[in-house]
């Protein structure tokens, strides 16, 4: 069994593995990153870090996150490739409060190939409707990767 924690796009659910979270967080305070995309939510400070936050909502579907007591930042360990060490990278969420206790194996291929964007994952049937999976490691396209990560995209040049 895993635990996901569930989180809304628009009127559909979707979940990220807790495996992959470092820390819920309410709204937190952020530094603007000029010249970034608009869902590019901006930069935070944690434990003496700087970590860049996406508002997902944005990048999904342009609208950005609404500032609701349910929306969250959400800390999670984003690696693009497998044995590549983790960076911290936020994540604004839009009704982010409930969890699933589900097995990984009730999550099924969507079925629809090329049409969504690389971080979709497979989907799940339940009360609630589909829920999809999103995964991590795909979300930020490569300029972006660059742009935020810039010493990491250094060091795999060198």
């Amino acid at each position: 069994m895993k635990l996901f924690l569930l989180f809304r796009l628009g009127h559909d659910h979707y979940a990220i593995d807790t495996a992959e979270i470092a820390e819920v967080l309410p709204l937190v305070r952020l530094k603007q990153v000029p010249g970034a995309p608009a869902w590019v939510a901006g930069m935070m400070q944690r434990r003496g870090q700087p970590v860049p936050v996406i508002d997902l909502p944005a990048l999904a579907t342009g609208v950005p996150a609404a500032l609701r007591t349910s929306t969250r930042t959400v800390l999670v360990h984003y690696r693009r490739h497998e044995g590549e060490a983790p960076r911290l990278l936020g994540l604004r969420l839009e009704s982010a409060t409930q969890t699933l206790r589900c097995p990984a194996e009730s999550f099924v291929d969507g079925g629809i190939a090329g049409a969504s964007p690389r971080y979709l994952g497979p989907v799940r049937q339940d009360q609630r409707g589909l829920v999809q999976w999103v995964r991590i490691g795909a979300l930020l396209p490569d300029e972006i990767h660059a742009m935020l990560f810039a010493d990491t995209a250094r060091e795999a040049a060198s």
